[in-house]
């Protein structure tokens, strides 16, 4: 693939972040992540409270290592490829309570094609299809079965999977149907099916947003979350940054979900002088609520001072800060008000901006 295919982009997200959420949507309340440290810091701009295990040089030394940070309380446990984004949090649970009251258990889909036993490219026989099952994972064990497993056969590397070693304990192991969504990743096609199951029910909406301050001598200038050095700044309840309050209204039009005069109500005495950066890292996590993603932002500043054109590329490394975006994807302008009313006297500033997000399923 190129690079860790557990780290590859998939809709927006990392591939390994899709799959943590499926589990974080399950219920699962622990979730060891057996990963390289250098993959950790992007999937901490997503989660809190993931444990990590360092990898081993074979699947089952993975596990292993993962299985150790296992907390004393957990009675059931779920091993799971990280590159299975698209499995279904439903069947997490129900492959879960299955191994709970069976000892273990694993996801499954029957095999759709005619499987044929070969050698030296000459077929022996035709397997019986209708008993042929896919497994997949998660695969899921009491606590106690799966460490016995472990510690008798977990040295043996042809084991493509841990069912295989409870097998050999003498544990008869339960299928759990599964879908054919729960697909691994393993080759670039795989990540175009993927990308596709995801994007099957994406909706684009776009929102607009309005704002306008005076400007005050004394005050400090901000403009898209960075202080612009100028003798007037914008006069407001917050630090008056009206390029990230129009973009915020645009991105909350876009959810329809409401304004920053909601969220942030200009009676509040508590908040007066706030950040608009905090305000924009709140909506961000609105459009997160919503299993949403910003795709593209456009904003207009209406002054007449001071001149904007020398700020627009640090305005949008900015923004593109701020909102966790490409900086690609934004695009920042200025237009003078040709000196007409109190914009063009300098006295007030104002902007329009719109926003576009992608709103996806619960995929």
């Amino acid at each position: 693939m190129g690079r860790p295919k557990q780290m590859l982009p998939l809709g927006g997200k990392p591939v390994l972040a899709r799959t943590v959420e499926a589990f974080q949507k399950a219920g699962v309340p622990e979730i060891i992540v057996v990963t390289p440290p250098e993959n950790r810091p992007e999937l901490n701009r997503h989660f809190s409270g993931l444990i990590y295990a360092d990898p081993g040089s074979t699947r089952l030394e993975s596990v292993q290592n993962g299985f150790l940070k296992v907390s004393p309380q957990a009675q059931t446990v779920a091993v799971h490829d990280g590159a299975r984004p698209l499995v279904n949090p439903a069947a997490i649970a129900a492959c879960l309570q299955e191994a709970a009251q069976y000892g273990a258990a694993v996801l499954a889909v029957p095999v759709k094609d005619t499987v044929k036993v070969c050698h030296n490219q000459t077929v022996e026989k035709t397997l019986d299809r209708s008993a042929l099952w896919a497994a997949q994972t998660p695969q899921c064990y009491r606590r106690e079965i799966l460490a016995e497993a472990l510690e008798k056969f977990g040295a043996e590397k042809d084991a493509t999977d841990e069912s295989q070693l409870v097998e050999k304990l003498g544990v008869r192991v339960r299928v759990v149907p599964s879908d054919y969504k729960n697909n691994k990743i393993t080759t670039p096609e795989d990540l175009i099916f993927a990308e596709a199951l995801v994007n099957e029910n994406v909706i684009y909406r776009t929102g607009f947003g309005f704002d306008l301050h005076r400007l005050e001598p004394g005050r400090k200038l901000f403009v898209g979350g960075i202080e612009i050095p100028h003798t007037k700044g914008f006069l407001g309840h917050s630090d008056g940054d009206l390029v990230l309050h129009a973009l915020c209204d645009a991105v909350l039009g876009a959810l329809c979900a409401g304004e920053i005069g909601i969220l942030f109500p200009p009676t509040d005495e508590s908040i007066k002088g706030i950040s608009s950066v905090t305000i924009a890292k709140k909506v961000l996590e609105i459009v997160r609520a919503h299993h949403a993603e910003i795709d593209h932002m456009d904003a207009t500043i209406i002054t007449e001072e001071p001149k904007m054109k020398p700020h627009y590329e640090a305005v949008r490394q900015s923004l593109s800060r701020v909102f966790e975006i490409p900086v690609e994807r934004i695009s920042f302008k200025s237009k003078s008000h040709e000196h007409v009313g109190e914009i063009g006297r300098g006295e007030a500033a104002m902007c329009q901006a719109v926003a576009t997000l992608k709103i996806r399923s619960s995929l």
